[in-house]
């Protein structure tokens, strides 16, 4: 499973015009589910958003999670974070998960985070408008098989 997280002031989703999800300060994850992955996958990316110290202190430094920031998170499905771009111009996909499977292991992380924080989340395999104030910037990569 891969993630980007980014430290927002607010972000929302919109799908055909109709708001779907919105926060105020927290973290936007766009989170990608592959080929293999399974409950290991989704236990890592979990606690690795809910624990990655990137919110400021009193001192300015980034020593909170969001839990302690008291932030969201908005949770988007994109499936795109699995694509494989070194070969030609186009894409491969064949590196991402089927959708029922994937739908089974995103609602998981849903459920997962929302046991901690507040989470929204778009529309899964829809066509989405994402609009977001980044934080920072700050942006994190997560890959639950520690490529990058």
């Amino acid at each position: 499973m891969r993630a980007v997280v980014q430290r927002v002031k607010r972000a929302s989703v919109t799908v055909g015009g109709a708001l779907k999800g919105e926060i105020g300060k927290g973290l936007l994850v766009y989170a990608g589910v592959q080929k293999g992955d399974a409950a290991a996958d989704l236990e890592y990316v979990a606690a690795k958003i809910l624990g990655l110290r990137v919110f400021e202190d009193t001192d300015g430094k980034m020593n909170l999670d969001i839990l302690e920031a008291g932030g969201e998170v908005l949770l988007i499905s994109q499936f795109t974070l699995a694509g494989d771009c070194r070969k030609g111009r186009r894409p491969s996909f064949d590196g991402a998960e089927s959708p029922n499977t994937a739908r089974l292991l995103y609602d998981e992380l849903c459920e997962k985070l929302g046991a901690s924080v507040r989470v929204s989340t778009g529309e899964f395999q829809a066509h989405m408008e994402v609009e977001s104030i980044n934080d920072g910037p700050v942006t994190m990569l997560l890959d639950s098989k520690k490529l990058f």
